[in-house]
This record gives C-alpha cells, sequence and structure tokens, in this order.
C-alpha cells in the first residue's frame, strides 16, 4: 500500500491565514446604521416636501372651508356662519346645472380627442428616423406655449371678419359655414374646446411616442406574420404595453377638464349667454365679480370633490397595470 500523504497546512499557518483574513474583514467592514439614524435620516428627507405640502395644499383646504361655511363678502372681518347654506344653493341654481354639463361635454372629448390624436400620431412618427427631435418640438410646443397667448391668437383667428378660418372657408367654397364662431352659442364652446385640443395633443403625442420606444418589436413583427392588421396589432399588442402610460394620460387630461378655466376665461369669459360656462370660471366670477367670495369658493370645493373619484381610479388602474406588467 501506498502511504498518504498529509497535505494539510500546519497549524501555525492556519493562525496566521485565520488572523490576516480578520484583520481584512474588520478594514472592510461597513458602518452599521442603527434604526434610529436612517429614521432620522427618513424624517430629514421628507421635510422638506412635508412643509411645502402643508404651506400649499393643507392650510389652503382648511381655509377654503372654512370660507365655504360663512357668508363671506370679501369685506366683513366676520362673516356670520352659514354651514352648509352654500353647498345647498348650488343644488338649485341652474346655472351650475349648465355648467356642470358643459364641465362634461369638456372632459369627455377634451380627453378622448387628444388621446386619439396624439396616438395616431406617434405611431406615424414611430418608425421615422430623420428628423425625429423636430416632430417632438414641433408637436409638443403649443403645450409650452401660454395659455393667454394660445387663447388670443385663436380669437384671431375665430374672427367672423378679419379670422383665416372663415376667409379658408369661403375660398374652398364652404362660405355657408362661416359664422362668429365664438359669439355663436351653438359653436362656441366647440370653438375653445377645439383650441385647447390642439394645445394638448402636443403632450400626449410625445409621452405616447415614449412609451412607443419600450414596446416589444418582436411580437408586433410577430403579430403581423400571423396576418393581424394594423387596428389588430395596434389593440392587441401595443396598447398592452403602453397601458400604464395610456392611463396616466388620460388621468391628466381628465383632470384638466375638471379644472379648466384660463383658456375659457381668455377667449370667452363664459359667454355668450353663458354658452361657454364652466365651474370654473363660474367660481371665478361668483367670487370676484358678484363678491360672492364663500359661494365661489363652494364650487371651487365641488370641483375637487368631482375630481377625486375619478383620479383614484385612473391612479389604482394603472398601479394595478403597472403590477402585471412588471409580474409582481
Amino acid at each position: 500500500m501506498t502511504a498518504q500523504t498529509d497535505v494539510r497546512p500546519a497549524a501555525g499557518t492556519r493562525s496566521a491565514r485565520s488572523r490576516r483574513t480578520r484583520k481584512r474583514s474588520a478594514t472592510y467592514q461597513a458602518p452599521r446604521v442603527t434604526r434610529r439614524a436612517q429614521a432620522r435620516l427618513g424624517i430629514l428627507l421628507v421635510a422638506p416636501l412635508a412643509v411645502m405640502v402643508t404651506l400649499f395644499f393643507l392650510v389652503p383646504l382648511v381655509n377654503a372651508v372654512y370660507f365655504a361655511l360663512v357668508d363671506f363678502d370679501g369685506l366683513d372681518p366676520s362673516p356670520p356662519f352659514v354651514g352648509l347654506a352654500n353647498f345647498a344653493e348650488l343644488l338649485v341654481d341652474p346655472r351650475v346645472g349648465e355648467a356642470l354639463k358643459n364641465n362634461a361635454i369638456w372632459i369627455a372629448l377634451g380627453t378622448a380627442a387628444p388621446l386619439v390624436i396624439g396616438l395616431v400620431l406617434a405611431l406615424m412618427v414611430w418608425n421615422v428616423r430623420r428628423a425625429h427631435a423636430v416632430y417632438r418640438v414641433a408637436f409638443f410646443l403649443p403645450y409650452v406655449l401660454p395659455q393667454v397667448a394660445i387663447g388670443v391668437v385663436w380669437g384671431w383667428i375665430y374672427d367672423p371678419i378679419r379670422g383665416w378660418l372663415n376667409q379658408v372657408l369661403e375660398v374652398i367654397g364652404l362660405g355657408e359655414l362661416q359664422t362668429g364662431w365664438l359669439g355663436n352659442p351653438s359653436t362656441a364652446l366647440y370653438a375653445v374646446l377645439g383650441t385647447a385640443i390642439w394645445a394638448t395633443a402636443g403632450f400626449v403625442f410625445v409621452i405616447f411616442l415614449s412609451a412607443l420606444r419600450n414596446v416589444d418589436i418582436e411580437l408586433v413583427e410577430a403579430a403581423t406574420l400571423d396576418g393581424a392588421n394594423n387596428v389588430q396589432r395596434l389593440w392587441y399588442v401595443i396598447l398592452p404595453q403602453i397601458m400604464p402610460v395610456f392611463l396616466m394620460v388620460t388621468t391628466v387630461t381628465l383632470i384638466g377638464g375638471f379644472g379648466v378655466f384660463d383658456i375659457v376665461f381668455v377667449m370667452t369669459g363664459g359667454g355668450p349667454a353663458g354658452a361657454t360656462e364652466v365651474l370654473g370660471t363660474y367660481a371665478y366670477s361668483s367670487a370676484f365679480e358678484l363678491n360672492r367670495i364663500s359661494y365661489g369658493t363652494a364650487l371651487a370645493l365641488v370641483i375637487t370633490l368631482l375630481a377625486i373619484p375619478f383620479t383614484v381610479a385612473l391612479n389604482r388602474l394603472q398601479r394595478r397595470m403597472s403590477m402585471q406588467g412588471t409580474g409582481a
């Protein structure tokens, strides 16, 4: 039999190696962070946001609730308490019903039209290689322009005498369609809404174009090989992959429909004869033109209360779609 050779290191060698290992681990050991230090760091990071939320949201909200429960005319330093009388008046005010109807039209068309237009434009530019940045800037530029400037310029376009819209209709043989777009009660709301859609579609286009960059091209090509047409590829392959982004854009545009004010105020001021009156413009006129500060504040709170359920539902749906997309 062959004698086995003992290859185990000597005891002194093992001890020296163990000492070097312990010394190395002690040298590179990460500092321990206590729970108390983590809590202090978390409070420090959250404190600026908490202060901003308190100053710019909670304090104004509490102040708005106070004014909605009193009868303040802008002058009396001690307005009488009226409870829910302002909210009760909202239920029987016919102008609130007309404004709410206009808001509903704005929410429906002002949400759906930019989504469709922006998605179509994004799909058209998706595979464009040259001048890609030019398209993005050109379509996004109206969204970053001041709403006041947009309203003034489009007011010139809709001018019944010098506006180029009526002039173009005359040139192409559709002169019978000429009208005072902002002065006609039957067209004023849709004229202002068309301006808002033109300004918003660029924002939707840029967001959707960015989302399309993450679409799996192989799935689209596989659907094409299986005989799917353009609509089928969009509905069954592309939209499911960008659905969280789609819901986010829907939420943003929908909230804008509830709180619309500036573009309507600049272009028509709620006229003619209340044809473009929305809750925002009615709240402004009640508070600052009729000196009914409390009633206007109650209207503003109603706008917020109406928008919250839709926002929460869409956010939950978006979170659910995001979790399904990541396989969580």
